[in-house]
């Protein structure tokens, strides 16, 4: 029986009730989910609206998310005919272990080009930031982008993501999940502020651009604050939320790099188990010294890769057509044309039919247009309109 306690007065004191471990647990998983769904990505749509054309942009994004969500269903109907619970349980009951191979490949490749774009986005972000500070210049050591990303790996992406236990990082969640409140709230005070000062562009209207199908894959990602201006106090401090939301999002990336689920006897556990590779070539868990090893080749690539390519539109392109479309247009289609009964374009088998047909479409052209039309790759260069000392939103010192 559990010992009572009693005040002064002899009176029966009720301790304060205990949150169980299951509950911190779901609240963790909560903040988690909300921080790798939501997170810092909301902002880049902007980019990817510029690049579509604002009209058609908002109504490609209405389609995606349709799309999304009816590939979801895909797979839930996959698995109940499969019998199945996983992704890739589905996939390698479909088309065996080259499936799941691939399928592995792809998960592994989507996460971790956007842990590339996390870093790349820090290195641009956090030096605009550290200008700000009396005495730091261009020539600084904190104004050099490669030094900033290896500073954000050494002192925190890298240590965040060492952790095992993706609980440990709810916290971490929720301050991801305040800075991005913060950087919403700087975003509308600078719309309100500053974009009637701003004179518009020829095209700012225009229905459609050519670079729409481009605009598919990064509905996720960009960096609205390479809009304002260098000298802008409250851009600044929108840049420092950013980037340390990037950072706090990036163990997050590197958790779904290294882990998936566990299958183990015909059965899936929904755990953060082994890495992508200890699950296709060992097919057992991770020691301790093999789990931190794995994680420091996975994030020495990723910053390797992010120092030498520091082009962010063309990374987030290439990501969004090799990773994305398959991962969501054509696989989870695919799977349930091979295990429904009937034939293509006819009955419930028509809308997947036209889904794997549209995925083929966008990665053939997107490849096609990034190797054509790269986006151009500009590090700090000033916007045409900051010249003007009213627009650039900070009085300039007497």
């Amino acid at each position: 029986m559990a010992q009572q306690l009693k005040n002064e007065e002899g009176a029966t004191l009720i301790p304060p009730p205990k949150i169980s471990a299951s509950r911190r647990s779901a609240i963790s998983a909560a903040f988690n989910f909300i921080n790798s769904i939501i997170g810092s990505g909301i902002l880049g749509l902007p980019y990817a609206l510029s690049q579509a054309g604002l009209p058609l942009g908002l109504l490609f994004l209405i389609i995606v998310a349709f799309i999304t969500d009816y590939s979801i269903i895909l797979l839930i109907k996959g698995g109940n005919l499969s019998g199945t619970n996983s992704y890739q349980a589905l996939v390698q009951s479909t088309f065996g272990f080259p499936g799941f191979l691939v399928l592995s490949a792809l998960q592994f490749l989507y996460p971790f080009i956007a842990m590339i774009s996390y870093n790349i986005t820090t290195g641009d972000t956090l030096t605009k930031v550290f200008q700000r500070i009396p005495g730091v210049g261009p020539g600084h050591i904190l104004a050099e982008r490669h030094f900033v990303i290896l500073l954000s790996t050494v002192a925190f992406t890298l240590p965040l993501s060492l952790y095992r236990n993706i609980e440990k990082l709810g916290k971490v969640s929720l301050l991801s999940m305040v800075l991005t409140m913060a950087i919403l709230i700087t975003v509308i005070i600078r719309a309100a502020t500053l974009g009637p000062q701003i004179p518009p562009t020829e095209d700012a209207w225009v229905f459609a651009k050519a670079n729409t199908i481009q605009a598919a894959g990064i509905m996720s990602f960009g960096d609205i604050f390479e809009n304002y201006c260098k000298d802008d106090n409250l851009a600044t401090f929108g840049r420092f939320c950013f980037g340390l939301s990037i950072v706090t999002t990036f163990p997050l990336e590197c958790f779904v790099t290294r882990e998936v689920e566990e299958r183990k006897r015909g059965t899936t556990r929904s755990r953060m188990g082994p890495f992508v590779l200890s699950n296709v070539l060992c097919c057992r868990e991770l020691t301790r010294a093999e789990h931190a090893g794995l994680t420091v080749l996975i994030v020495t690539a990723c910053t390797s890769m992010s120092l030498a390519f520091d082009c962010l539109g063309v990374v987030l392109e290439l990501n969004g057509v090799l990773s994305a479309t398959p991962l969501i247009f054509i696989i989870p289609s695919a799977c349930f044309l091979k295990l429904s009964p009937g034939r293509w374009f006819q009955g419930e088998n028509l809308i997947p039919s036209i889904l794997i047909l549209t995925g083929v479409f966008v990665m053939i052209t997107g490849l096609t247009m990034t190797g054509l039309y790269p986006q151009d790759c500009s590090h700090g260069v000033e916007m045409f309109y900051c010249a003007d000392a009213n627009v650039s939103g900070t009085v300039p010192p007497a």
